[in-house]
């Protein structure tokens, strides 16, 4: 039987630690790949510590995925040996469903993530259906591709399907993770972008990233100078907000989503929605079509997450600096 062999946590909070899996014969619809970049989401860290209450150990953490493949399945006509791919948070769903057959994959009810229940991208190697292995534009390095997988389609998903476009007026809210990122592709959809950060020092950088406008959001009266400026707000913190303020800082039909997600429920007066016909929604990752196209979409733009690069044998020191958010903004493990 072939091994796979990769780095797994064996109980909530553990130490990644040297691990080895057996494997069948490959399914006739995946692709086995040889796995050379895997991110280091704030999901991984997640489902080490259980704190979502879904983790089964021993597993394998990662779901930001870049490698070659290897071996295709004996229905798989759509990847090929030796071709760059990309897989996200997403390995399988059942393909039948209405939302699988109307190229929603992500909402199917038996949507199977690359590294819940199976093991993930801390590895060598990895087989995923074919469907959720991305093409990788070849202009585009592994290293800032990677966290485009989970990360970027997070925030470039709502953006798309929300009908951002040339003549919108788009506010981030964070320059982290996520927020660096959503500044990028804002600009690539033509936006009038600002950025909204704690960190004043922050400034310049979110404007290099794509911000025509910051707003340091710990000057009280800032977001009410706003008020009634914006087509669509996309939070990207996981910290509580002045939500109401928020809301209020949207125009008429305006929409605020929400894709990091705080600790207390978002409190919201119902008259604010109402009179001005605004809505709050949330987003999670997105299709293999959306991510094909955001891959599409990145390259033309030059839309790159902003990296730190670690050994994947050094995960362990990844994966506590990500905690401590000490990353600036994304690590990446290399093999």
């Amino acid at each position: 039987m072939k091994q796979i062999h990769g780095l797994a946590v064996h109980a909530a909070g553990a130490q990644l630690l040297a691990y080895k899996y057996g494997v069948e014969e490959l399914a006739a619809n995946d692709v086995e790949i040889k796995i050379s970049h895997c991110g280091v989401c704030h999901s991984d860290v997640h489902l080490i510590d259980n704190d979502w209450g879904m983790s089964k150990y021993p597993f394998i953490p990662g779901h930001e995925i870049v490698g070659t493949v290897v071996e295709v399945g004996s229905n798989v006509r759509d990847r090929k040996v030796g071709e760059r791919v990309g897989v996200g948070w997403q390995a399988d769903s059942c393909g039948i469903c209405e939302w699988c057959r109307q190229g929603d994959e992500h909402l199917c009810a038996k949507s199977q993530p690359t590294c819940v229940g199976r093991n993930g991208g801390y590895a060598d190697s990895i087989r995923v259906n074919s469907r959720f292995a991305i093409p990788v534009p070849e202009v585009l390095e592994s290293e800032n591709v990677a966290p485009l997988l989970c990360g970027g389609i997070t925030v470039y998903s709502p953006l798309r399907n929300h009908d951002v476009r040339p003549s919108s007026r788009v506010g981030v809210v964070g320059i982290g993770g996520l927020g660096h990122m959503g500044l990028q592709f804002a600009k690539a959809f033509g936006a009038e972008v600002t950025a909204f950060s704690t960190s004043k020092d922050k400034e310049a950088e979110a404007k290099t990233l794509g911000a025509h406008h910051f707003i340091n959001t710990r000057d009280t009266g800032a977001l009410k100078k706003v008020a009634g400026s914006f087509d669509f707000i996309l939070s990207t913190v996981s910290a509580d907000q002045d939500w109401a303020g928020y809301v209020a800082a949207l125009r008429p039909k305006g929409r605020m989503c929400v894709v990091g997600v705080p600790p207390s429920p978002i409190q919201v007066p119902a008259f604010a929605l109402v009179g001005g016909q605004k809505s709050i929604s949330g987003s999670p990752t997105g299709s293999p079509q959306d991510l094909h196209e955001m891959l599409d979409v990145a390259a033309r733009h030059n839309v790159k997450a902003i990296t730190e690069r670690f050994p994947m044998a050094k995960a362990n020191d990844a994966v506590a600096r990500v905690k401590k958010n000490q990353v600036r903004y994304r690590a990446v493990l290399t093999n």
